[in-house]
């Protein structure tokens, strides 16, 4: 199920700021399962499934957008300049098929690459800035291109594909973190009927923005514990072998340490009990666990560790993902079955003497 959950997430743009298109997709799912929904201004959408008030509360989430652009300006010759939204890959970025996603319908475009042939030998080997590129998406002139609907504001994204590889390995755009998308989907029917704690799950918005779009949602559950799902960087390819052990294919894991050193100093150091509890629930499964640790990356827990009078108990748990970032992010979906797995296996074993204080 959840790999053909994740076909049909990752096929749907749904750019930081403009998610609800794939709102609607996660919302008529839980219609399916009979799960009642809400969202607030922001656009999270929550579900909670009601358990014992013995238990600690415990929000799970994982982000529903994706990055991308958003168009700065329309050139009089129908040309189109960009404006990045999130922490999109320059180096990677010219020939990319996009879609700009305006009120009268996605247009297909293509950011433009140099001819070859007329390429220097200086030019061969440079990173071009993304203010420097444009979108060609056929308009041969900015009255062609308004009358289309592209204007400025238009959010962009990769052209979404989902590319099969061998095995239960696949490629495509916005596996991060659809892929976190339908393993909650999946969690939420496992745990429709099943007793445990107070349980609240929440499709968020504006991670890839600036990584607090969870926060009203955080801030009205006030839950006690919260985890995390997205992508943990696979260090199973040669030019990610020194960053770490966590490969595709060898099953789900946690973080142990995060910072992101550019820009904001934040990260995630998570609750000694929560580690434990992912590290029993793994072996009581009969799974592999891996384990995380990197600077340069964080994700939207870093924010929610520290809401409330006494903080909230923090873990982020991912999958092994490779590319990130890039247009075609590759995935194992067996890893995704299993953190679906774990995280059905933790919520099993919470029992009312989780110790959640640190300090005796």
């Amino acid at each position: 199920m959840i790999r053909e959950t994740l076909y049909e997430l990752m096929l749907i743009p749904g750019l930081s700021g403009h998610e609800t298109r794939v709102a609607k997709a996660i919302a008529a799912h839980l219609d399916r399962r009979g799960l009642s929904h809400r969202s607030d201004r922001l656009g999270n959408l929550i579900t909670t499934l009601p358990g014992d008030p013995a238990l600690p509360s415990v929000m799970i989430f994982t982000h529903m957008d994706q990055l991308g652009f958003i168009v700065r300006k329309v050139e009089p010759t129908g040309l189109i300049r960009l404006e990045r939204l999130g922490g999109v890959p320059e180096r990677a970025l010219p020939a990319q098929a996009v879609v700009l996603c305006t009120d009268q319908g996605d247009i297909p475009g293509v950011i433009a690459n140099k001819s070859h042939h007329a390429t220097t030998p200086e030019e061969k080997y440079k990173v071009l800035p993304y203010t420097d590129l444009y979108v060609d998406a056929g308009f041969a002139s900015a009255e062609e291109a308004l009358a289309a609907g592209v204007k400025i504001g238009t959010p962009v994204t990769y052209a979404p594909r989902v590319i099969p590889l061998h095995g239960t390995r696949l490629a495509g755009t916005s596996i991060d973190d659809r892929a976190g998308c339908a393993v909650l989907l999946a969690l939420a029917a496992a745990r429709k009927d099943r007793k445990g704690p107070t349980l609240h799950l929440v499709w968020s918005v504006q991670e890839e923005f600036n990584l607090r779009g969870v926060l009203p949602a955080a801030t009205a559950l006030q839950p006690d514990i919260a985890l995390q799902i997205d992508l943990l960087l696979a260090c199973d390819t040669p030019d990610m072998a020194v960053r770490g052990d966590v490969a595709l294919g060898q099953g789900p894991g946690i973080s142990l340490y995060s910072f992101h050193g550019r820009g904001t100093l934040n990260g995630v150091i998570p609750h000694p009990a929560l580690v434990t509890l992912a590290e029993d629930a793994a072996t009581a499964a009969g799974l592999n666990l891996q384990r995380s640790a990197h600077t340069g990356a964080l994700t939207d827990l870093s924010y929610i560790q520290f809401m409330g009078p006494e903080g909230v108990a923090c873990l982020d748990v991912g999958f092994p993902m490779r590319y990130s970032h890039s247009a075609l992010e590759v995935v194992d979906t067996q890893d995704l079955d299993q953190l679906a797995t774990l995280l059905n296996t933790m919520l099993d074993r919470i029992t009312p003497d989780l110790a959640l204080t640190r300090n005796p």
